[in-house]
């Protein structure tokens, strides 16, 4: 490598990639200078040096496997999330990562305070902006049609790029007051929504955090449906309600937090299960997920986590989902010990 490489410090050796910022060699993308096409070329031989695979022939089919949302649009079912990374270096780094393992579908949203970071790392990646579905938010607090339609365009500037896949309302209320009734602000900014998606400036819309009886506030009168509805979703928090009605909406659901922030890890139910598959207490929280008809959005800065995220290939049995949904607020307990 030369001089070319040069946003995170002078890397000449496969050893110095190995030590780059954060263990992350994909954090130099950036700065490499050259056409998109030597851009590409860069990222499968860090790819390869990492020990990724980049090519379509993957085994990673996890990562190729794809919903059909309501208006025919293809989304894949496992996303990296960007969610608490707020470094700039490390946002693109950790989104780097992901797209040269073979991730293609990303989201993050305005108040995760990385559109910036995400969208530069989508745009060095080398890969075709058709072939990576990517999902941002509005603020939450945003209630109001005119500072809605500003929001969009400020997450627009930031991300730099031509249009999203998909742009989600990130809350029925603002976080500072969650459960305010926020109905008639939900709807007006949903009209905004529906114009920027006839726009085309968005290829779907649709919402975060909603319940059954805020989704019908929006479906009543609306001209267009929500086609998305990102939720807490992991073993022990299933939210079946929601869930039950968003398939009756032809809703796609999606997982924010599919390993509970990690509490999930310390369970030594799910951990036993992992162990018959010889997988990971990760993975299995994953192809539960997935397994259950919901798209699951890992998140993490560490390219080994984030390929192993990626890495479920296989399949739970019956009994063993059985048993997974019979645990119960995990997100609520230490080391595993189950709530009523």
């Amino acid at each position: 490598a030369g001089s070319g490489w040069s946003a995170f410090g002078h890397v000449e050796t496969e050893a110095d990639i190995g030590l780059s910022p954060r263990g992350c060699p994909f954090a130099l993308i950036a700065s490499i200078e050259g056409s998109g096409q030597r851009q590409s070329a860069c990222v499968t031989v860090l790819a390869v040096i990492w020990g990724t695979a980049v090519h379509e022939d993957s085994q990673m089919t996890a990562l190729q496997e794809q919903f059909t949302l309501s208006n025919g649009q293809r989304m894949p079912k496992i996303g990296f999330g960007t969610w608490q990374i707020t470094d700039a270096s490390e946002a693109y780094g950790a989104t780097s990562s992901a797209l040269a393992c073979g991730y293609r579908h990303i989201d993050t949203a305005r108040v995760y305070g990385n559109e910036e970071s995400v969208g530069e790392a989508l745009r060095n990646s080398g890969i075709s902006r058709s072939e990576v579905f990517v999902t941002s938010k509005l603020p939450a607090e945003v209630k109001d049609p005119d500072e809605a339609l500003a929001s969009f365009e400020t997450t627009m500037a930031a991300i730099s790029l031509d249009y999203l896949d998909c742009y989600l309302i990130h809350a029925p209320w603002p976080w500072h007051d969650i459960g305010r009734d926020c109905a008639a602000g939900n709807k007006a900014v949903w009209e905004v929504f529906e114009s920027i998606y006839r726009s085309g400036r968005v290829k779907s819309i649709g919402v975060s955090n909603f319940n059954a009886a805020d989704l019908k506030v929006i479906l009543d009168g609306c001209s267009t449906k929500p086609m998305v509805n990102q939720i807490r979703y992991f073993i022990g928090n299933t939210q079946q309600e929601v869930v039950k009605f968003c398939r009756s909406e032809d809703i796609q659901v999606t997982a924010y937090s599919p390993l509970a922030t990690g509490k999930i890890l310390r369970n030594p139910d799910i951990r036993a299960v992992a162990e018959r598959y010889g997988k990971s207490v990760a993975q299995v929280c994953i192809r539960y997920v997935i397994q259950r008809g919901v798209g699951p959005l890992p998140k993490s800065t560490h390219p080994q986590r984030i390929r192993e995220n990626a890495d479920v290939d296989f399949e739970i049995t019956s009994p063993d989902m059985a048993l997974l949904d019979k645990l119960n607020r995990i997100d609520k307990v230490d080391q595993g010990q189950q709530t009523s």
